[in-house]
């Protein structure tokens, strides 16, 4: 199931402007091996999904996966053939907002091939370009 938060204030967001670098989430904190993004985008829940999946896939119950961003941006959107007007449309899926230098992804517990191949099938899923980066060095 996709991730999404359980309780909202609000059920509508607007859409918003990203810019600038990640000012917090940009070191490995938890494993030994993350990924970080190299470019602003909007991640959606099944994007997130689909990498936990696969790396947990590949590591086969070794090791520790962790995940740093949630999706808590609804994006709405207006049903299809339908006129201008009538109101804002209801929220379709949720996202989180990536920035560069965001840790989004982090594996402990296993070798460093390992954690490469696990969070290279990772990197393949998401919508942007990341890198990989391992605890203690930063950008």
């Amino acid at each position: 199931m996709a991730l999404m938060p359980k309780r909202v204030k609000y059920r509508k967001s607007q859409r918003g402007r990203m810019k600038g670098n990640a000012m917090r989430c940009n070191y490995v904190a938890f494993g030994e091996y993350g990924l970080q993004a190299l470019e602003t985008s909007w991640v959606t829940a099944k994007n997130i999904e689909a990498g936990r999946v696969a790396a947990t896939h590949y590591l086969r119950r070794e090791g520790k996966v962790f995940i740093r961003i949630f999706p808590h941006k609804p994006v709405s959107a207006k049903p299809l053939e339908t006129r201008m007007g009538k109101g804002k449309g209801e929220p379709e899926f949720w996202v989180a907002r990536v920035r560069p230098g965001q840790i989004c992804f982090e594996i402990g517990g296993v070798s460093e091939e390992v954690a490469k191949q696990a969070l290279s099938r990772v990197a393949h899923k998401m919508p942007i370009r990341m890198r990989l980066v391992k605890r203690g060095h930063g950008i």
